[in-house]
């Protein structure tokens, strides 16, 4: 059941759209009388739909649709282009096959659209600390919209490495704080640091859960497990374990019963969800699942994102996960809907596909309804696992890993290594826009896109280039990565 849905109740503000300098129009709902700004926001309901508005910007297309779908899964060995073999789906092609160049659209999108959420997220914030509203409320407002901007942060530098910080409002007429902020990239490491404030202070005023109408907001689980991501990604093992156990003690989530529901319209913020996007019919997730659905007759989709061979072989026999994950052609879906041969693809991403019998789907195929996990209990387990292999502590990485196969319906495993560890998180969290990542950050990128038929360019392709467009827009003050022309 859907409870919170930021997306209906949205107020927007002018603000500073980083990089395009310019203006969102469409966030300019400001009152339309003489009441200012600020005695509008102090109304608890107003404020609160400014936080809303900056929710928002995770159903926007260029933020978790195409773009977000090509650079961290397509890329990867878990899935090909699909589609036809004359669609290159702008520059899909080019990432499939590790060709791409800072001129490529997908990283212009999701760069843009991470920077948009920033500055919503300054924007909010900047209005929220000068409210007078209940201090309990005002504080968690602050730390939700400080989680979403972390998230956003997290997202850059794993995809850019180090990046521009911008944390408040840019004048625009400044054209040194605009030349040292907004054009200049900050190291890696002053990155991460900048997440880490952000959660540190959700962490300490997010509640544990909340009512029912407000499920869906980010919460104390939520900061917790994204920081011990964050940690992760920085090779610090003990803080991301120590996290990772808070979040087990917490007794807020659980595995689902069935790893097929995780992803389909049932398993929506049950327990095994920390964190999802919220999306309903009247206002979902621009064309996540049309990009990637079934492509022929019946034309469901435009077929992007196929599940690869080099995953189909991956699972053992048995794993439920397999089937849970591909949708094969031709088979009968899990709601009763029949895929024909006359398809384009033999597999495609079953984890995002949109029921077409539940009611009230109507034909609308530009908006997906389903929520979009983002953080799960499955992977705080993984994470657990791995930091505590990397600790020495092979007794509780094995009990974590054997935790998983079994909801899999695998056997125990007698004995684990950074190997099956890894293994485990690749079948747990296939086509959810995590490998590429884990491949880089592990090591094992070139070796598995050979396999594949790839070259990875070590030295180069550990990060993605910063786009053109914005190299251009700063007068060349934004430096290229390195191997990127």
């Amino acid at each position: 059941m859907k409870n919170f849905n930021p997306y209906k109740l949205f107020l927007g503000v002018v603000l500073f759209a980083l990089f395009n300098l310019s203006c969102e129009s469409d966030l300019e709902v400001l009152p339309q009388d003489s009441q200012s700004e600020l005695d509008f926001l102090n109304n608890p309901g107003n404020a609160i739909q400014l936080v809303n508005g900056v929710y928002n910007k995770n159903l926007d297309y260029n933020t978790n649709s195409f773009s977000w779908i090509g650079i961290t899964s397509i890329t990867s060995d878990d899935a090909d282009k699909g589609s036809t073999p004359g669609d290159s789906g702008a520059d899909k092609v080019k990432l499939d096959a590790l060709t791409f160049n800072a001129s490529g659209l997908s990283f212009l999108d999701v760069w843009e659209a991470r920077y948009q959420g920033i500055g919503r997220a300054n924007k909010a914030i900047f209005y929220l600390e000068q409210l007078s509203i209940d201090a309990t409320l005002k504080n968690r407002l602050i730390v939700e919209v400080k989680f979403l901007r972390a998230l956003w942060y997290f997202d850059l530098v794993r995809c850019f490495g180090g990046v521009p910080i911008v944390v408040s409002q840019i004048d625009l007429n400044d054209t040194e704080t605009v030349n040292r902020v907004v054009f200049t990239r900050r190291t890696k490491e002053e990155v991460y640091a900048q997440i880490e404030l952000d959660l540190v202070d959700a962490i300490g005023k997010l509640p544990i859960q909340y009512q029912s109408i407000d499920v869906g907001r980010a919460t104390k689980g939520a900061a917790q497990a994204l920081l011990a991501k964050s940690y992760l990604y920085q090779e610090k093992w003990q803080e991301s374990f120590d996290l990772c156990g808070e979040v087990m003690n917490s007794l807020q989530y659980d595995l689902l019963d069935n790893y097929a529901d995780v992803w389909r319209e049932v398993g929506e913020n049950k327990s095994e969800s920390i964190f999802e996007i919220q999306a309903t019919f009247d206002n979902g997730l621009k064309v996540y699942s049309y990009v990637q659905e079934p492509r022929g007759t019946p034309d469901l989709g435009w077929g992007f994102n196929t599940p690869s061979l080099s995953l189909t072989n991956a699972y053992e026999p048995g794993d439920l996960r397999k089937a849970a994950t591909i949708m094969f052609i031709p088979s009968t879906l899990w709601d009763g809907f029949v895929a024909p041969n006359t398809l384009n693809n033999p597999r495609y991403n079953y984890k995002a596909y949109q029921s077409k019998t539940l009611e009230p789907w109507n034909g609308n195929r530009d908006d997906t309804a389903k929520n979009l996990r983002v953080l799960k209990y499955s992977d705080i387990l993984l994470i657990r696992a791995e930091t505590a292999f990397r600790l020495g502590n092979t007794g509780e990485a094995l009990t974590q890993i054997n935790v998983i196969r079994k909801r899999a319906g695998l056997a125990d495993a007698t004995d684990v290594t950074l190997e099956s560890i890894w293994k485990e998180r690749r079948l747990e969290m296939a086509m959810e826009h995590d490998r590429w990542f884990d491949l880089v950050r592990t090591g094992q990128a070139k070796t598995a896109m050979a396999a594949n038929g790839k070259t990875f360019i070590v030295g180069t392709h550990e990060v993605f280039p910063i786009p053109q467009q914005q190299i251009t827009a700063s007068g060349g003050r934004l430096t290229q990565n390195n191997g990127y022309n």
